[in-house]
């Protein structure tokens, strides 16, 4: 347990989070089968992949890349990388995220064509999928999203120059700013706590104090949720502090 200032922070080492992923097999308009690509804008991400196979392609201002997944890889990407997963038979992943786990609670915009990343009403009322509605439709709804990002994911691809991602990244950045604050106080309660923590612990013990050993605690716990429709598969989700 460790904290800052006033908070207290008790989840995953680092302030990360993690969820298991059963990416989609939907079959896309392209012939693929898989998830929903987007981009996130201030947390990275891991997958450590534990079954099946399949790749993840990425793009982002150096082009576009496939890096192909096979049970034992590990593979990360930074903010601003627009990826997709692509499902090649029983891919299964356990996804590692920054931030007590921001990339699946806000930090991330699908590549939408351009109409539909104006305002936040709009992309809304496009990627929304009601939590109370019946499982075929929700399904319905994320297959829908799917299909409409992969409109602009391929529009994004096929430009010649940076200009198009500049663009798409800009309007994914207005799109997310008025929920910054409320970022910064997940990051701050979280990573940063954490982060502080060690400082704290390097300085007792530097000074040959072991006493915030005394203090140690063990956790565990089980998905609070099972099945939920992510962008790119179906999640079990663990909870977070915050």
């Amino acid at each position: 347990m460790v904290s800052a200032g006033e908070h207290t922070f008790t989840g995953l080492p680092g302030g990360v989070a993690v969820s298991r992923l059963c990416v989609y097999d939907w079959p896309a308009p392209d012939g693929a089968r898989g998830g929903t690509p987007h981009v996130h804008l201030a947390c990275s991400e891991a997958y450590v992949v534990t079954g099946g196979r399949g790749a993840v392609q990425t793009l982002t201002a150096s082009g576009y890349a496939v890096t192909p997944l096979v049970p034992g890889t590990v593979a990360w990407f930074t903010p601003g990388t627009i990826h997709r997963l692509v499902n090649e038979g029983d891919l299964r992943i356990i996804v590692l995220m920054q931030n007590s786990g921001l990339p699946e609670a806000g930090d991330a915009v699908l590549t939408l064509p351009p109409e539909y990343l104006a305002d936040p009403e709009t992309y809304a009322a496009a990627t929304t999928i009601p939590a109370d509605a019946p499982e075929p439709e929700r399904e319905r709804i994320a297959r829908a999203r799917r299909d409409l990002a992969l409109e602009g994911y391929r529009s994004l691809r096929e430009a010649s120059g940076p200009q198009a991602l500049a663009a798409f990244h800009r309007a994914a950045a207005a799109l997310v700013g008025p929920r910054v604050a409320e970022w910064r106080e997940r990051w701050r309660r979280g990573a940063l706590a954490a982060a502080e923590a060690t400082g704290r612990h390097l300085e007792r013990l530097a000074e040959g104090d072991a006493a915030h050993l005394a203090e140690a605690v063990v956790r565990a716990e089980r998905p609070f949720e099972e099945g939920r429709f992510g962008m790119c598969g179906r999640l079990d989700v663990y909870g977070t502090p915050l």
